[in-house]
């Protein structure tokens, strides 16, 4: 009898290389047998010595037969049949393809990804995906966001999804907010932006507890799985490169000199020279075109990449500039990564590396979240009155207070926006090491052993330094209940340095079996630990050995803090977990997951959480009722239902936490509480996909009912008592239900034209429910509104609705209407949109490709702080400028600017996101195998009634720790953007 010999090899897909899970691999003969590739694509198969030839088979693929002869190593590209139902999804843990996914899961390659200057990984995804609403903070470059999956889930701050790059959960901190000095507070920038966009593969969005209970105590939010690109064969190197031109969109249509002199004057003020005791200066200044500007952008990826039967490689380098449209203000990153993989012994024993370096330079201009009535720089130039000139008749920049006999500025109810931009630095300066190396064993057939080790490190240096002749800063700044000199007349230098360390190690058991009666099951086993680090130190200089230069140097300021201050803190998770996908038939799919995590956050009594879910597929189209060549190519009918846990509180919460101060006292700061446990998620839902016309037309329809309880809150304790603040759960359930719709269409397949349409919609409803508390947050700024607020958090209400007075116009004197009075407030509406949407058509023609992208969303409304703040008629008589809308109101100039639904408006929107021309040169017999130029616009029109600069805004107007959303207070605008770009491939 002849022996038995080991083939190895991979199959993978004939268009894009891509490795096919779950492949039958047989030999043609009858014997019993067998096995199926793994998450790789990757298979390893005893055959008997007089066997001729193997089978590869694969649902939606053409199967192949191979003869074998003397060969030992067998790889397969294998071509689709329905190519939408086999594309490969990656879930926690390992990939599935999408006609075996039980649980709701959202997949995006590059050619879905959104076009042009992008910054963070959230902007490629950004409308693309049912049920996801991204909401950048401002159109700053790097600006923070607000993710929401399947609807907004906690009423503390951070509410965002978890991140995985590359299998490594990453912690989202690491970068600094600005420190308020007078002029307000600003928010961190993305931490996300030290990733290249140009090196993601693919994005998947796990919305739903089934698919994300396999992460526990970190998935609540929803789970975003990163994977960055791999060597593939023949890769060769890839280079591209852009350049951008980016204009705001919109800008604030103030009045100018002359028609702000009338309007003065009609009110009743001084409109003549400022020598008379006037308004008038004199000169004619657009102040928005002095903090403004026409940004210039460039982009270069280089990648080199190629692989063999046992091994691929991929190294890239990138280099990104992006201006921002405000003035000193700009992202610079460089990014340097390296992914490697290599099999030994006939695939059994395989190594993988990911490996990334980045460095991020962030360049700040001074626009804050809560400047007053003053404003930061953007406040400052709206309402700036035009006659004033930017330098004064000596040369100094211009101060409406002018300065004292050593040459200062005076006075802190005037900022100079050309001071604020000339006279403070603000930078940062992050280094970020991420690194993950994984060792695969094969223990025997079917069963595998992984072992992964990621380190996760960050490094950064936030520098501010104000100049002693800062226009406006003369406020004592602030320091743990002591005061320090301000910046104008003295100069400040703060250094704010954050270290981030996050270690994890994890280990799994991976089991892969199929049957003869095409059934199969996979399951998985596994342990993780992570630990995190954050190390946090601020540092003051007051007085520079200079006066009146902006030094920057640190040690050249002459007095410094006694000690740093800063929080740094650490914790650990530790969690185990398994999943197991039984397949009976391919007809009938479940999938039970379930996770036990342990974290130091909660209380001695909470440690661990449990963490279960269920998802069950019904294939109905592999029913023998069905018919063959029936309306329905694939129909399948999905139910799941899971939990996922929340642990998004400091590290020490649940502790007695004491605070050192600069009189030597150390108050405590919080109340230690045992009984603190994980905010809890749970989700059931249902869902259909199908797939119809020879799978031209492919879609799914979910329904999801999510409900958020034990919620996580930072509390005020009646006085007196040791600790004025408390963590701990409250009672409520916040329910988010709703429906999502994705559809694909393939409208035209022709030679030479094609055209696909993508689309999906997403109804949602968010309310509070069995809430016995009363919660205020969404503070509002301006001219008398210390204190002010506009959001209420409430039973039988969606979270963060607004609860202000009812304005009713203005009467016949030109003062506000308030039908129930000023102090009475009335519930009014949702910043949560009810709709969202998004279309995107594609078309190629030969060798050019065209593709644009809308995007809208309805039933929600922003509230117009900004407008709040400046642009009331009472402002013309203090000599600021406002709006030509205001100028022509019948408001009194005596109407005082009171928080009301006059401020409130909707948001609903429809925007071209997002269009691209391209063209592909035809290359024969050239060292170039690809050449393709492109023209890309973002943001091309905006369709709103929104009188703000944009409705996807969202300051941070937190309070006490709460969350607010949907107010806009003199955000960065954001940017018109066209961009060439150019991409070869050699």
């Amino acid at each position: 009898m002849a022996q038995n010999k080991i083939i190895t090899g991979k199959a993978t897909d004939k268009k894009d290389g891509s490795p096919l899970i779950g492949v039958s691999v047989k030999t043609s003969l009858t014997s019993p047998g067998g096995a199926i590739t793994n998450t790789e694509g990757e298979y390893r198969i005893s055959v008997p010595g007089n066997a001729t030839a193997l089978v590869f088979t694969y649902l939606g693929y053409v199967s192949q037969t191979v003869n074998i002869g003397n060969l030992t190593a067998v790889n397969v590209s294998m071509e689709a049949s329905s190519k939408a139902l086999n594309e490969v999804v990656v879930i926690g843990y390992g990939t599935q393809r999408v006609r075996d996914a039980t649980g709701s899961v959202a997949s995006l390659s590059p050619k879905d990804f959104n076009k042009g200057v992008i910054a963070t990984p959230d902007q490629l995804l950004q409308g693309r995906v049912a049920g996801v609403q991204v909401t950048p903070s401002s159109g700053e470059p790097g600006a923070g966001a607000t993710i929401a999956i399947r609807g907004a889930g906690s009423i503390r701050a951070n509410d965002n999804p978890l991140y995985v790059i590359d299998g490594i959960p990453i912690d989202q901190s690491g970068t600094s907010g600005g420190y308020g000095v007078g002029a307000g507070s600003s928010s961190a920038r993305n931490p996300l932006s030290f990733l290249n966009p140009a090196d993601i593969e693919n994005i998947s969005v796990l919305k739903d507890a089934s698919s994300a209970a396999i992460y526990g105590a970190r998935g609540a939010n929803g789970v975003i799985l990163i994977t960055t690109r791999k060597g593939r064969k023949g890769q060769g190197i890839q280079f591209s490169t852009t350049t951008s031109v980016a204009s705001t969109a919109k800008r604030y249509d103030v009045l100018g000199s002359d028609a702000f002199l009338k309007a003065v004057a009609s009110v009743g003020a001084n409109a003549g020279p400022s020598s008379s005791g006037g308004v008038d200066y004199g000169g004619n200044t657009d102040w928005q075109k002095q903090i403004f500007r026409t940004a210039i952008s460039q982009g270069y990826n280089l990648g080199f990449g190629g692989a063999s039967n046992t091994g691929s490689y991929r190294a890239s380098l990138g280099y990104d500039d992006q201006q921002g449209t405000v003035k000193n203000s700009s992202l610079k990153r460089f990014n340097g990564r390296i992914n490697a993989s290599q099999s030994f012994f006939n695939s059994r024993l395989k190594f993988d590396l990911q490996s990334t370096y980045s460095n991020v330079k962030d360049q700040f201009a001074p626009i804050t979240n809560n400047a007053g009535f003053n404003g930061s720089l953007i406040g400052a130039a709206i309402q700036l009155n035009p006659t004033a000139p930017v330098y004064d008749a000596q040369g100094r920049l211009f101060n409406l207070n002018g300065y004292n006999d050593a040459g200062f500025p005076t006075g802190n109810s005037f900022r100079n926006p050309v001071s604020l931009l000339n006279q403070i630095d603000d930078r940062d300066n992050i280094n970020r090491y991420l690194n993950n190396l994984t060792m695969t064993l094969q223990l025997f057939e079917g069963l595998s052993y992984k072992g992964n080790f990621g380190a996760d490190i960050s490094r950064g240096l936030r520098k501010t330094f104000y100049d002693p002749k800062v226009i406006g800063y003369t406020d004592a700044i602030g320091i743990r209940n002591q005061n320090f000199p301000s910046p104008t007349g003295n100069g400040t230098a703060i250094y704010q340095y954050n270290k981030l360390t996050n270690y994890t190690t994890e280990h799994t058991l991976n089991y892969e079996k199929k049957f003869n009666n095409n059934s199969s099951i996979t399951a998985l086993v596994g342990y993780s630990y992570q630990t995190f680090k954050n190390f946090s130190r601020n540092e003051f200089g007051f007085g520079t050995s200079q006066p009146g230069v902006l030094v920057k140097n640190y040690n050249d300021f002459k007095t410094h803090l006694a000690y740093p201050v800063g929080d740094s803190s650490s914790y650990k998770l530790q969690s185990y977990f398994a999943r197991v996908n039984y397949s009976y038939k391919d007809r009938y799919i479940l999938t039970g997951t379930i996770r036990r995590d342990g974290s130091s956050r909660f209380g001695a009594n909470h440690k661990y959480g449990n963490f279960p879910a269920l998802a069950a597929k019904w294939r109905i189209t592999s029913e023998s009722f069905m018919p063959k060549d029936g309306f329905f190519d694939d129909l399948s009918l999905r139910l799941n239902y899971g939990k996922t846990g929340n642990q998004e509180i400091p590290s020490y919460a649940s502790l007695a936490v004491s605070q050192l101060d600069y009189h030597g006292a150390n108050p405590q700061i919080y109340q230690q509480n045992v009984d603190l446990k994980w905010q809890g998620n749970r989700t059931y839902g249902a869902g259909i996909d199908f797939s119809v016309i020879k799978s031209r037309l492919t879609g799914s329809v979910d329904y999801f009912n999510k409900s958020i309880s034990d919620l996580l809150f930072y509390q005020d304790i009646a006085q007196p008592t040791n600790s004025p603040k408390i963590y701990k759960n409250l009672d409520g359930d916040v329910i988010n239900k709703g429906i999502e719709v994705g559809l694909n269409f393939a409208a035209l397949q022709g030679g030479k034209f094609t055209w696909d349409i993508s689309y999906n919609m997403t109804f949602i409803k968010n309310t509070l429910k069995n809430f016995k508390n009363y919660i205020v947050t969404g503070n509002i700024d301006g001219q008398g509104l210390s204190g002010a607020y506009a959001q209420l958090i409430t039973n039988g209400q969606p979270l963060y609705t607004f609860n202000v007075p009812n304005f009713a116009g203005f009467d016949a004197n030109g003062f506000s209407i308030y039908p129930q009075g000023i102090d009475v407030s009335t519930l009014q509406g949702s910043p949560n949109p009810k709709f969202t949407a998004s279309l995107t058509n594609n078309f190629t023609y030969k060798n050019f490709s065209l593709s644009f992208f809308l995007n809208g969303a309805t039933g929600f409304v922003i509230y117009n702080n900004t407008a709040n703040a400046f642009f009331y008629k009472g402002n013309l008589v203090s000599g600021r400028n406002v709006t030509n809308d205001v100028a022509a109101s019948k408001e009194n100039p005596l109407n005082s600017g009171e928080v009301s639904t006059r401020f409130l408006e909707k948001g609903d929107f429809l925007r071209l996101s997002n269009a691209t021309i391209g063209y592909t040169f035809p290359l024969k017999g050239s060292k170039i195998k690809s050449l393709r130029a492109s023209l890309t616009g973002q943001n091309l029109f905006l369709i709103t009634n929104y009188s703000g600069l944009d409705p996807e805004v969202n300051t941070d107007k937190q309070r006490s720790d709460v969350a607010s959303k949907g107010i806009d207070y003199t955000s960065y605008p954001k940017s018109r953007i066209f961009t060439l770009g150019i991409n070869a491939s050699f």
